[in-house]
């Protein structure tokens, strides 16, 4: 696995979103605080998380549709749940969540494959009308208009209307009705013509079935895959309207899932038609009263313009931003109303990592972990690996011919200047010096290795030996030196001295320097979402040298391993003195008291922490001394709010008090707490603004959304 940079980055963004903890499966670990990271939006208590809807938006290889199957896995095998999937892009001309379907015995739809027919009986008529609405809407956007719309009605009543090619001829010969056939003709031709692309054109074979095969509606997974379609075909939203109304009218109503969910992957090509996109939002809209979760995969937002299809992405309770673009990040970060340091982290960050926003105030930064076998059941740049290794390949090919080449030009000069002395080329039989050092370090690897072999003696003395050469060359503080107590660490974990291992990786932590860190991919444990391991690097022709005698070493061995423990504790004794020093600045600033004043909704507000004196409790408190219709706190598990009556005439309001007691681990831990207040004009059964304030022993508070900090109310500290 690999080690997080857990203070590292505490420092680049030290304002830990939130200490709630979310119910449901595991999805990574933050790096923020390096707690782990649980997430199952239909767990979660709806006063929280209203929608289960899902955004993830991303450039390419940044994790974001990694992250959505391996979710999706884990909660089908932790929680029964169903899914349906419109994929339209991957690699072999097959979609990427097709190998994901497979394993968990699901059943992959092939467009073209299968036929619907629209106009088919197991659809109610109004689902009827409005899905042949959209294919023409597809195809021809300015078709419909209100002749030619009550063309289309009089048409779906005619009896012959039983498929799509009997709609059509309905259109183009109709009978009589409230208006003249002929007028009803005329009227019907443009809807008659677009129809005639799904029954006579390029899209024949789609929707011109007389029977409808629907799919099961009792399997885990089932992927509808467009990935063979052309991404501007007016088809994919054609049929992803097919599938929506498939989707509410069929498969919803016959499901037996705890939760079902349906994620659209590529969504962009989908949401960009208006006929679709009402569709989209209908599901988004009545999703809670379904059971489902629509999980929306795509790029950016810039893909969406600046219509009606943006304003979706602001339905979706649950955002997971991977790395952007400054611009994107600043985009996604006004719509999704992200605090400014989590956008200025969006562009640097790695593939796997994103920032995740939940319900109206949560945000973190999450790695997220996967297994091996789900590293192979969701991989997608199989194809940029290969052309990548197929590259190294050529370049190790050509360096090889230029040093053949060159080794044969430096041997001709060689042997015309010992002719020209009269030498044999052959006199030569040995090295008379040391031979140059290697250009590539492997003394690391070679550490470890030993270790692995159970040569544990020899390993330390490597790493011993190793870690004194880079102090010496480098400096007792350089990345160089300091990486070797990564690898000491290693070797005594192999060793099976676990201790050692603990306090020497705390010791790098602690200096500042986790980003060394280690990657071990034989133990089957679980790793952080990684890319390609890089090729290894070709090492030069071994040279046989005459045996020499050797020197008694030992000795020198001893001795360098004896300085190195002794850099080690100087270390440790470093460590420890500016932990002491820390811990000092820390009691000297201790008050146990921060006291702020807050405006909500146009009510001010003044908030309270005061620490008990053992340090184990923290008294936390709000004030409303204005007219304010509610007023509530949280904090952990605890929660106090009160509701105002309304006033009769001549009564005096009074100040709204709220109190909670919350436990501490001692008396530096900060605290939070959410304060809601609903002002004057705060209507009973709507969301009250609110405020999240963190507050520290030492006379300080922090609101958490903007970074900012909050000037002290001196008058009530007193």
């Amino acid at each position: 696995m690999i080690r997080l940079p857990s203070s590292h980055a505490a420092i680049t963004a030290p304002l830990v979103a939130s200490s709630t903890a979310f119910p449901g499966i595991p999805i990574g670990r933050s790096l923020l605080d390096g707690r782990p990271f649980h997430l199952s939006p239909a767990m979660v208590d709806d006063r929280v998380l209203p929608s289960t809807n899902s955004l993830a938006l991303g450039g390419l290889g940044s994790g974001k549709s990694t992250t959505a199957k391996v979710r999706g896995r884990r909660e089908h095998l932790s929680h029964g749940h169903q899914y349906v999937v419109v994929d339209s892009f991957g690699e072999e001309n097959a979609g990427e969540w097709v190998p994901l379907t497979r394993d968990l015995n699901g059943k992959v739809i092939e467009a073209g494959s299968f036929t619907l027919n629209p106009v088919s009986d197991l659809f109610p008529s109004e689902v009827r009308e409005q899905l042949v609405r959209s294919l023409i809407v597809a195809v021809e956007p300015d078709a419909l208009n209100a002749q030619a719309a009550h063309a289309l009605q009089h048409a779906l009543n005619h009896p012959k209307a039983t498929s799509l090619n009997g709609l059509v001829d309905a259109l183009v010969e109709p009978e009589d009705g409230r208006w003249p056939a002929a007028d009803l003709a005329a009227w019907g031709v443009g809807a008659a013509i677009a129809l005639s692309r799904y029954t006579e054109g390029s899209l024949r074979g789609l929707f011109d079935g007389d029977n409808a095969g629907l799919p099961e509606t009792d399997l885990p997974i089932i992927t509808f895959d467009f990935s063979r379609l052309d991404r501007n075909s007016p088809a994919i939203p054609s049929l992803m309207a097919a599938v929506a109304c498939w989707v509410e009218h069929v498969w919803l109503p016959q499901s037996t899932a705890p939760h079902r969910h349906l994620v659209l992957e590529e969504a962009w090509q989908i949401l960009l038609s208006p006929a679709t996109s009402k569709l989209i939002q209908r599901l988004l809209k009545y999703s809670r009263k379904m059971g489902l979760s629509l999980d929306v995969v795509m790029h950016t937002l810039s893909d969406l313009g600046t219509g009606p299809a943006q304003d979706l992405a602001r339905l979706c309770e649950v955002a997971h931003v991977g790395r952007l673009g400054p611009e994107e990040a600043a985009l996604v970060g006004a719509l999704l109303n992200l605090p400014d340091w989590a956008i200025a982290r969006i562009p640097t960050l790695d593939p796997g990592q994103a920032v995740w926003k939940i319900g109206p105030d949560y945000v973190d930064i999450i790695q997220t972990v996967i297994s091996e076998e789900e590293a192979r059941l969701t991989d997608t740049s199989s194809r940029r690996r290969m052309a990548q290794a197929l590259a190294v390949e050529q370049d190790t090919l050509d360096l090889e011919a230029e040093a053949a080449a060159d080794v044969d030009e430096d041997q001709e000069q060689d042997v015309t200047v010992l002719l020209e002395r009269g030498q044999d080329c052959g006199a030569d039989d040995g090295w008379d010096w040391e031979m140059p050092p290697n250009v590539i370090d492997t003394r690391h690897q070679d550490a470890i290795q030993a270790a692995r072999e159970g040569r544990c003696s020899e390993a330390a003395d490597l790493a011993a030996i190793g870690e004194r050469e880079d102090i010496h060359a480098h400096g007792i503080n350089s990345n160089e030196a300091i990486s070797w107590l990564s690898t000491r660490a290693k070797v005594a974990e192999l060793c099976g001295d676990r201790d050692q291992a603990v306090q020497l990786r705390a010791t790098v932590a602690r200096m500042g320097k986790d980003d060394w860190f280690e990657q071990a991919k034989d133990d089957g444990a679980p790793q952080w979402h990684r890319g390609p391991d890089p090729v290894a690097p070709v090492s030069p022709a071994e040279y046989e040298p005459p045996v020499k005698a050797r020197r008694r070493t030992w000795p020198y061995l001893a001795a360098v391993a004896a300085l190195a423990l002794a850099a080690g504790g100087v270390w440790q004794s470093a460590a420890d003195d500016k932990k002491e020093q820390a811990h000092q600045e820390k009691a000297a600033a201790y008050k146990g008291l921060s006291v702020t004043e807050v405006n909500i909704d146009g009510v001010t507000t003044k908030a309270r922490a005061e620490w008990s004196e053992d340090g184990r409790t923290v008294i936390l408190s709000a004030r409303v001394d204005e007219e304010a219709k509610f007023a509530r706190i949280d904090s952990g598990e605890q929660t106090a709010q009160e509701k105002v009556a309304p006033l009769e005439e001549g009564q005096i309001p009074m100040p709204i008090r709220l109190e909670v007691k919350v436990p501490v681990g001692d008396r530096y831990e900060a605290v939070r707490m959410t304060v809601a207040v609903g002002g004057p004009h705060w209507k009973e059964g709507s969301r009250a603004p609110g405020r999240e304030i963190e507050f520290r022993p030492d006379r300080t508070a922090t609101d958490v959304k903007t970074g900012k900090q909050l000037k002290q109310y001196y008058s009530r500290l007193a």
